[in-house]
C-alpha cells in the first residue's frame, strides 16, 4: 500500500496533532482502529505545531517518594475555569494520574466544587472494582482539594493526603504534564480551525 504524505498528515490531526512516534506506537500495538502502517521519513512539522505546542524550559527533576504498584500513589491537579463551556457543560478539567502506571483519569467538571465527589466516585470504583487500595495522593493547597470532605474521606479509607509546598507546581510534575499535554493538543486544533482561544 502507499501511502501519501497526507495520509501521515491526516492521522497526525485525527489524534490531537499527535507525534510521529506516538502514531508509530499506536499502529505497532493496534491502538487505533483502521490506523494504516505509515511511512514516516521526511513528515514536515505541520505549523499548529509549531504554534500550539510552545512551552518554556521545565525545572530540573525533584526526586519525591513514588509507588511501587498500581493506585499507591495518585496526583491530582485542577485545571480552568475555561472561557466557553464543553457540549457536557465543564468549565474545568480535573486530573488524576496514577504514579506507578502513569494512567490518567480526565474529568470534565461544571465546578471546582465537583472534584471531591468526582474523586470520591472513581476511588470507591477502583477500590470495589479492582480491589485496589489507595493509599496516598498528593495535591496543591486548592480549596477543592484541602477542605472537609477531602479529610474525612481520606481519614475513613486510611488514605494519606499529602499538599505540595506552596507555588511549586513543578512537585506535582506528572499532573502538570499531562495538563499541558491536553491543552497543546486543543491549542493546537484550534490554532489549525483558526479558531478562538
Amino acid at each position: 500500500m502507499n501511502v501519501v504524505h497526507d495520509d501521515v498528515s491526516l492521522w497526525h490531526r485525527r489524534l490531537g496533532h499527535a507525534s510521529i512516534e506516538m502514531l508509530s506506537k499506536l499502529h505497532k500495538h493496534s491502538h487505533v482502529k483502521g490506523l494504516p502502517n505509515l511511512s514516516y521519513k521526511k513528515v514536515k512539522l505541520c505549523d499548529a505545531c509549531q504554534l500550539g505546542k510552545m512551552h518554556k524550559y521545565s525545572f530540573k527533576p525533584i526526586n519525591l517518594v513514588s509507588s511501587n504498584h498500581v493506585l499507591g500513589l495518585l496526583y491530582m491537579d485542577l485545571f480552568g475555569e475555561m472561557d466557553v463551556e464543553s457540549l457536557g457543560g465543564s468549565r474545568y478539567v480535573f486530573f488524576i494520574v496514577d504514579d506507578y502506571s502513569r494512567f490518567t483519569w480526565v474529568i470534565g467538571l461544571a465546578n471546582k466544587s465537583d472534584a471531591f465527589k468526582e474523586f470520591a466516585k472513581l476511588c470507591r470504583k477502583l477500590m470495589n472494582e479492582k480491589g485496589f487500595k489507595i493509599k496516598a495522593i498528593r495535591t496543591d493547597h486548592g480549596g477543592e482539594f484541602e477542605n472537609e470532605e477531602f479529610e474525612e474521606f481520606c481519614g475513613e479509607y486510611g488514605i494519606q493526603h499529602n499538599f505540595l509546598a506552596p507555588r511549586t507546581p513543578q512537585q506535582n510534575g506528572f499532573v502538570e504534564r499531562k495538563n499541558r499535554t491536553i491543552q497543546e493538543m486543543s491549542r493546537t486544533m484550534l490554532n489549525e480551525h483558526n479558531l478562538p482561544k
